[in-house]
């Protein structure tokens, strides 16, 4: 398979993460740690997809770090915020942790985040499949 084709299967991927984060933004009813864990989920498939598409194998990782790393060494820098950087908590601490563990910024914010970094990538994509 071509890595345009693989990568579009984690962006299908993480828009059903992204559909689930939508219909979660409500603090009342979905906890922090799971709409984080989440989140993180989201952004590890959307970088582990741009890492894909410049036809690396991505690593058996759960750390955003470890991939924005892996990133630069291919050639695809990737400027991510700040915020969205801090969901590495969220892969496996916040998950196994009985205290609150407080979002790094509000849903919506983070939500946004995500959407414009997958509507990057789908465009890419795009682009690779018709090339």
């Amino acid at each position: 398979m071509a890595p345009a084709e693989d990568a579009l299967l984690l962006l299908r991927l993480v828009e059903r993460h992204l559909g689930s984060l939508r219909g979660t933004l409500d603090a009342e009813v979905f906890a922090d740690e799971d709409w984080g864990f989440l989140a993180q989920q989201t952004l590890e498939k959307l970088l582990k997809a741009l890492l894909v598409l410049k036809a690396q194998e991505p690593p058996r990782s759960h750390s955003l770090q470890r991939l924005v790393q892996q990133l630069e060494c291919c050639g695809e820098p990737i400027k991510l915020a700040p915020e969205l950087l801090e969901l590495d908590d969220f892969a496996v601490l916040a998950r196994y942790d009985a205290d609150p563990t407080p979002l790094p910024a509000d849903r919506q914010r983070l939500l946004a985040l995500l959407e414009a970094l997958h509507q990057e990538l789908c465009l890419r994509v795009g682009g690779s499949l018709q090339a």
